[in-house]
């Protein structure tokens, strides 16, 4: 696992962290209006943006006096390939299994079905 897919699941595995991620994926926006949103302070906001953008997540870029901050395409599609990869191992593992015949048990049972017999006295 490459270090800057490592990096981006852990960062993501902070809740507010992804609430600013899932935030950020309508478009650019800025620390104070992310604060706004969410249940922690600015400076708290600054610094969960900042492992994002060091987990290669995140971009900002300067609009006037604001900074903006904005999801990082490359870094998105890392993860996604990634789950992507995840998923269709996955599909594999299952289609291989479901297509495996059934087994027989060594006394006949098949289906998972017991063979019965009713025994009156």
């Amino acid at each position: 696992m490459d270090a800057y897919l490592k990096a981006g699941l852990d960062a993501l595995g902070d809740g507010t962290r992804m609430a600013i991620f899932q935030k950020l994926s309508s478009g650019p926006i800025a620390v104070n209006e992310l604060a706004r949103m969410l249940p922690v302070s600015r400076p708290a906001v600054s610094q969960h943006l900042r492992v994002l953008k060091d987990a290669g997540l995140v971009m900002d870029t300067k609009a006037g006096t604001r900074r903006l901050y904005q999801l990082d395409p490359e870094g998105v599609a890392r993860l996604r390939a990634h789950f992507d990869q995840m998923w269709t191992r996955a599909m594999s593992a299952f289609q291989a299994a479901a297509e495996q015949p059934l087994k027989q048990s060594s006394t006949g049972e098949k289906h998972g079905k017991h063979n019965r017999r009713s025994h009156r006295s």
